[in-house]
């Protein structure tokens, strides 16, 4: 999840997401491999970026996005994010929410939680989790100050290995999120390479975000670097001429590259992030591939 959207309350954009060739349905929780295809995902999103459209549109919101080719969502948990748009979502229990978005053509496969949620209600959300089928729990930052340490950040590391003890008991794979932030230099060292030694591979994957190409850095080296550490990838394409995200397929991104270091790295779900107005023709230029 993009931590300066989330910060800084980006302002509402209009969909502007036409009516398209309706997306295959595929059931809750399912991950087909597409035979002959660069794609071997559903085409994901995350809800994040549609929080203002929970509260009186969320059944239509989702109806919408499966219209224009998505297949699977990646929610933000409703008790960590009650004050930033999901707070409605807290009067449904995981079997009720997951049947709207069931009720849709979307299957629920993941959720980004608050670090301080975990700490304070883990055995909640873990039966959140469950109850929703879900089988992957993402810690969307440790929330960390800017002027935070290394040491700082590998014991947010080590709270975390902790937090995938008790995740992994109950059968859910525990992932850490990263943003532009994790690619800064601390001591001498990538503050994500120094993650990357202190999780525990076991307990925790990391779920890699693609926008860090605007630093130079890219999703394909790091599933070579570090096989099998990822769970899923937030996807995000880059134009150096505008200095800005552009619709997957329009910026420097290669995305055939991409996927094709997608199975080295573990990676098992593709989730959309960016502007509104990106998601149609993201989606569009995904499913052609």
């Amino acid at each position: 999840m993009n931590k300066l959207n989330r910060r800084q309350f980006l302002s509402r954009s209009a969909l502007g997401l036409g009516s398209a060739v309706l997306a295959s349905r595929i059931p809750a929780g399912a991950s087909p491999v597409l035979p002959g295809k660069t794609l071997n995902y559903p085409v994901g999103f995350q809800m994040w970026i549609l929080r203002d459209k929970i509260e009186k549109e969320f059944a239509p919101t989702l109806k919408m996005m499966a219209g224009i080719g998505y297949q699977t969502i990646e929610m933000c948990s409703p008790l960590g994010y009650k004050d930033l748009g999901f707070g409605s979502l807290l009067k449904l229990s995981g079997k009720e929410l997951v049947k709207i978005i069931n009720d849709a053509g979307l299957a629920l496969v993941s959720t980004h939680y608050g670090m301080e949620e975990l700490r304070t209600s883990l055995d909640d959300r873990i039966a959140f989790a469950k109850d929703s089928g879900q089988k992957q729990m993402i810690v969307s930052s440790f929330d960390l100050p800017e002027n935070a340490t290394m040491s700082d950040w590998m014991k947010s590391a080590d709270e975390l290995n902790k937090i995938g003890v008790k995740t992994k008991a109950a059968g859910i794979q525990l992932g850490y999120h990263n943003h532009h932030m994790e690619f800064a230099k601390l001591d001498g060292k990538l503050i994500y390479d120094a993650l990357m030694s202190e999780l525990d591979p076991g307990l925790v994957k990391m779920q890699f975000q693609v926008a860090v190409i605007s630093l130079g850095y890219k999703a394909a080296d790091y599933f070579r670097k570090y096989p099998g550490r990822y769970i899923s990838a937030h996807l995000a394409d880059w134009s150096p001429e505008e200095k800005k995200n552009v619709p997957i397929g329009k910026g420097i991104v290669d995305w055939k590259e991409f996927f094709a270091a997608t199975k080295t790295g573990g990676v098992q779900n593709i989730f959309v992030e960016m502007d509104a107005e990106t998601f149609k023709d993201s989606a569009a230029y995904l499913h052609s591939l």
